[in-house]
């Protein structure tokens, strides 16, 4: 094994968390390494092919997981520069006020957070701004105090759905412009086409970690990208106390990079895994894990897929994905379920080839005709942290994830009122999934922060509690899962963490150089 380099911080993964924390790190000075077990997506026609995309996944990893029961499945995960962003829907929703204390539920206790709503708000207002964030203040009675208006303004709803929301409103329902990351900036990229949700995109038009944070990143001359470079330690010194570097594979050498400071982005899942694979004689159950919660509290939301059909209607929407309801996201909306239930939002819009793995012996044209006059929700509630829901290694040091789904009184009561809106707007046909231990795109919760060591992994400024020198910044230090999409959240942590390190490593936070008080 050779030393081959040497960095100021080493950050491993480009997704959301990592990709916006070396964007936030970019004129600090300091030498930031990022690494990327895999490599830039392509740009190609099969981009945009449903065939490709979803017949031949040709976009997933090629790995498999393991349940509790010993049986393989194909994780729902993406290794190239951007991470899950590539192909993610560009949500960026922000969590509720409340979603940061105590919440009682159905199913159980969603714990506070260790920091409050407040304190992150700035770093939302930042990370809106990053990722293109298109939407309208004021319109989602839950939605959380803002500073001021979105960065853009909302995306342009199809006649259909602006139709479709008004006959929610005649319910009493108040749909709002969902938030999305885009490039629909005044002579921006985005081409609103119909392959924007669970695709790449082809050119560079939506707001995933690559093209908003990594890309501008990598300009500086102080921030190197290693593609094509997997981490599969962390090591540290002999007593145990001190992070030193990463060992990884690259160009089929194995090396050691040392580091000042190591965070970790990798994933709910696979920066859980890295820590237990970090073992040590001095932390003989994987690294930060004092608490023994390292891998624990594993969450991935609630989630279900529902298809309207209107058989007399075509829908003949492009892109669907600009309304949502929180309707019945807070407790006391139902006076017989006087508990949260969650959010609902459309998902891009279905085309045949999207339904051929729910309905595998279907004749090609009845999901050509179901997919023109469907309109197609994700119905999302929250899944509740379960220290029995985790991740672990076996043997061989294969992934095993632990994961019973909880907080399903929740999640139907929710579907209930999906179906009760739907048909009132006119959808006599509706069909509906709930997803599996393969749908892992929300994964979070597996090193969750706290102000505890003995209950938490991390800080409040996700550093470890055992290891003054290691970081987290992906959906890992979730506490609660919440029931809105995490990316969001993820970044604005991100920035958060960014300025830490910046006044760690002695240089001006963004903060400071807005307002004069220091120079970057």
């Amino acid at each position: 094994m050779t030393r081959a380099h040497h960095a100021d911080v080493v950050i491993i993964g480009t997704g959301m968390g990592g990709g916006t924390l070396a964007w936030s790190l970019r004129d600090s000075g300091a030498k930031v390494l990022l690494l990327e077990r895999g490599d830039f997506l392509p740009s190609e026609p099969q981009n945009w092919s449903p065939e490709a995309v979803f017949g031949e996944n040709r976009y997933k990893a090629k790995e498999q997981w393991r349940d509790a029961n010993g049986g393989w499945f194909s994780p729902g995960v993406h290794y190239f520069v951007g991470g899950n962003t590539k192909v993610y829907g560009a949500a960026l929703p922000r969590l509720r006020e409340a979603d940061f204390d105590e919440i009682q539920h159905a199913g159980g206790v969603s714990p506070a957070w260790p920091i409050s709503y407040g304190e992150l708000a700035p770093y939302y207002d930042r990370a809106e701004r990053l990722f293109w964030v298109h939407g309208e203040a004021g319109v989602d009675p839950t939605d959380p105090p803002r500073s001021g208006p979105y960065p853009f303004p909302p995306m342009p709803p199809d006649p259909y759905m602006e139709e479709l929301a008004e006959r929610f409103r005649l319910q009493g329902l108040h749909p709002a412009p969902l938030p999305v990351g885009l490039d629909y900036r005044p002579g921006g990229r985005c081409v609103r086409c119909g392959t924007c949700d669970a695709f790449p995109c082809r050119v560079l038009a939506k707001a995933d970690a690559e093209a908003c944070a990594v890309r501008p990143a990598i300009e500086w001359p102080n921030v190197e990208l290693w593609t094509n470079t997997y981490a599969f330690r962390i090591t540290t010194n002999a007593s145990g106390d001190r992070i030193t570097g990463v060992e990884v594979q690259r160009g089929g050498e194995r090396m050691r990079v040392a580091a000042d400071i190591v965070v970790v982005a990798c994933g709910a899942v696979n920066s859980a895994a890295l820590l237990l694979r970090s073992a040590t004689a001095r932390h003989p159950q994987g690294l930060a894990n004092s608490s023994e919660l390292v891998g624990r509290n594993y969450m991935v939301h609630t989630n279900s897929v529902l298809v309207a059909i209107d058989p007399r209607r075509p829908n003949p929407t492009v892109f669907q994905k600009t309304i949502s309801i929180n309707d019945f996201y807070h407790a006391g909306v139902d006076s017989e379920f006087p508990f949260p239930m969650g959010n609902l939002q459309p998902i891009g819009k279905l085309q045949a080839a999207m339904m051929r793995g729910v309905a595998r012996h279907a004749p090609d044209w009845s999901l050509r005709a179901a997919a023109r006059q469907s309109v197609d929700w994700w119905v999302m509630s929250e899944d509740l942290p379960d220290p029995a829901n985790r991740v672990t290694l076996d043997s061989s040091g294969d992934i095993v994830i632990h994961w019973r789904p909880n907080n399903l009184a929740a999640h139907s009561r929710l579907m209930r009122q999906a179906k009760t809106m739907l048909r009132r707007a006119g959808y006599p046909i509706l069909l509906d999934r709930q997803m599996g231990i393969a749908t892992n795109s929300h994964q979070c919760g597996t090193l969750r922060f706290g102000r505890d060591p003995g209950r938490s992994v991390l800080d409040r400024y996700c550093r470890a509690h055992d290891l003054d020198n290691l970081y987290v910044v992906d959906a890992s230090f979730f506490p609660s899962s919440t029931a809105v999409n995490p990316a969001l959240t993820i970044a604005a942590q991100s920035l958060r963490v960014g300025d830490h390190l910046r006044e760690r490593l002695g240089v001006a936070t963004v903060h400071d150089r807005l307002t004069g008080v220091a120079e970057a």
